[in-house]
């Protein structure tokens, strides 16, 4: 079991969940979902909010829980100002691969997909990226594009009895 709290994710209700970049996570033990306005009752005691504008994510956050914000920017604008109370921290600059067109509003230049902010807040962490990214349809470009940032997948040895 790891040595932190579970990441919460908090969906916008509006969100299109056929879309969703985290919906796959939904089952797996180290995340919690929280549709927003509502909370869950999780305390939010020890964490920090992934968003822009705040210092850099770093080793003295490692024990803390991430509270991260899923929603069109429009609507995660909003989201946030009910967890402004929590620490914001900000990630390194990173390519999307996410193919965001909107025709209405302009999308931060540092603006990531949900999934690939949780990999790079993860990677950053040391915590488990293995299998973070096998739902996500643009992985393979999202690694390509940030490979010196992130690490690639990692090589699986051949045991030495398969050898022979």
């Amino acid at each position: 079991m790891p040595n932190y709290p579970p990441t919460i994710i908090v969906v916008h209700r509006r969100e299109n969940r056929s879309k969703c970049s985290v919906e796959p996570l939904r089952y797996r033990d180290e995340f919690i979902f929280w549709t927003y306005p509502d909370d869950g009752p999780e305390s939010l005691a020890g964490y920090v909010r992934l968003g822009i504008g705040g210092p850099l994510l770093s080793e003295a956050d490692r024990d803390r829980g991430l509270l991260v914000i899923d929603g069109t920017w429009r609507l995660a604008e909003r989201m946030e100002k009910k967890y402004a109370h929590l620490p914001i921290r900000s990630l390194p600059p990173c390519q999307t691969a996410y193919p965001r067109v909107s025709k209405v509003f302009d999308d931060p230049a540092a603006g990531l997909a949900t999934i690939e902010a949780i990999y790079l807040a993860y990677h950053l962490l040391g915590r488990d990226t293995a299998t973070l990214l096998d739902h996500y349809r643009w992985h393979d470009e999202f690694l390509h594009k940030n490979a010196e940032l992130l690490p690639q997948k990692p090589l699986v040895p051949i045991a030495e009895d398969e050898r022979r």
